[in-house]
């Protein structure tokens, strides 16, 4: 089938490539010329576990292309993607310049039967949307159909999220539109993995409310976090005896520095001021994100417990992604500590695996270090701030060593208390 994807960015480039594997005939298309030009060298701009296999694996089959000139990519297309970012605006709500940009482009290309599949994350209505503006800018009359296909791809996950799929989810009211999604996902669709039949607004719903329940957990055990600190539980072990209930699992009850990344933070305010323009009082939403701001202060806070003045202290700060396995700094905890830290009057010297590239461009007046060792030398407290599997086993006694002071605040929660402490470090972790 020939498929496009419009909007090479993360989603983009994951659902194009993945889709090409399957067999199918993808053109990824997109106005930013410079990226074109990089992918066709293949360079991908993303790090994603899996990805640059089957992305090379794919060009040289001919099922992957890569393309800027628009009007070509929608003619020669059955099934387009809409894979464009949607940006928070200046009330947090949706930015849908690029999906609307792009829909008109189509209905002004468009000369035979399309089927537009929206994979954005959008509000409630945007197939609508979609929907009038391609007809308001049809130059000739032809049948086309747009679905919502929300995704669900965790960044350092997505390839293998995408090939084994919880679920996909189609919004439709077409029956020639399901037939030919069905035909597509067919080869990953699982009976235990369902791909599951909805209409439009639904499915738009959907991955707002998917992403809003796991922001959820996360703040929901940074605040038990804090109760266990003033208790003396220990978080660890309340999020495993919780997770042990069938009804409620172990995943996204880890506590630490809170949630960031493009998706957490962007559509959990976004729901909140969809709520606010239907007159709905998001009070657990906005309970959410508090806890989640409030969480990094309250890491700056534990910091000075161990340096009450930073002014002149150097401080080393291992992770800058919001998470493991991605260059993603969107919202990363890390960011906006580090700059409060600088605010402070502290040095900072940092390492992250991949997302040192990235990080230049939004740091300024940081130390970036090539591995964890070199970045604790001389400095007066270690900050862990993404949970990289490399940091788990180190030699601690060249990093007390290498330390100027026996400092570590595990925002992550890495390591266990009673060890770290044996070992001679002034230990502080998140809720234990």
């Amino acid at each position: 089938m020939k498929i496009s994807c419009i909007g090479c960015g993360y989603v983009g480039l994951v659902v194009g490539t993945c889709l090409a594997d399957m067999g199918n005939e993808v053109t990824c298309c997109d106005i930013d010329k410079g990226k074109i030009n990089k992918l066709k060298n293949g360079i991908i701009p993303i790090y994603e576990p899996s990805l640059n296999d089957m992305f090379e694996r794919n060009i040289k089959g001919k099922r992957l292309r890569f393309s800027s000139d628009m009007k070509t990519t929608i003619k020669n297309s059955d099934v387009i993607f809409i894979t464009v970012g949607t940006p928070p605006g200046k009330n947090h709500e949706a930015d849908l310049c690029a999906v609307e940009s792009v829909a008109e482009q189509i209905g002004k290309n468009m000369k035979s039967y399309k089927l537009i599949v929206n994979k954005s994350t959008v509000p409630v209505g945007t197939a609508e949307l979609v929907k009038k503006i391609i007809r308001k800018n049809q130059t000739d009359e032809c049948e086309f159909d747009v679905v919502s296909n929300p995704e669900f791809l965790r960044e350092g996950a997505a390839v293998k999220d995408f090939t084994n799929p919880d679920r996909i989810v189609i919004g439709t009211d077409s029956e020639k539109a399901e037939k030919i999604l069905m035909s597509i996902y067919r080869g990953i669709a699982r009976a235990d993995k369902p791909v599951f039949i909805t209409d439009i607004k639904s499915a738009e719903m959907i991955k707002y409310a998917s992403n809003a329940m796991l922001a959820t957990r996360i703040s929901f055990m940074n605040e038990i976090a804090q109760l266990c600190e003033k208790v003396g539980a220990d978080v660890k072990s309340v999020a495993k005896g919780v997770g042990l209930d069938n009804r409620i699992g172990p995943r996204f009850l880890q506590a630490g520095m809170g949630y960031g990344g493009s998706c957490f933070p962007k559509d959990v305010n976004a729901l909140e001021e969809l709520m606010k323009q239907n007159k709905i009082k998001g009070r657990i939403l906005y309970a959410v994100s508090t806890v989640n701001e409030d969480q990094r202060k309250l890491i700056l806070q534990k910091i000075k417990k161990l340096i009450p003045s930073l002014k002149g202290k150097s401080l080393a700060v291992w992770g800058l992604a919001f998470k493991p396995k991605t260059d993603d700094i969107r919202e990363a905890p890390s960011i906006t500590i580090i700059r409060e830290l600088q605010r402070s009057g502290a040095k900072i010297r940092a390492f992250d695996p991949v997302a040192k590239i990235n990080a230049k461009k939004v740091l300024k007046g940081v130390t970036f270090c090539n591995d964890p060792y070199s970045t604790v030398k001389g400095c007066d407290v270690l900050l862990i701030a993404t949970e990289w599997n490399e940091f788990r086993v180190l030699d601690f006694e060249q990093v007390k060593r290498l330390l100027k002071q026996p400092n570590i605040i595990d925002g992550r929660n890495l390591y266990e208390p009673d060890e770290m402490r044996k070992a001679g470090f002034n230990y502080i972790g998140v809720g234990r």
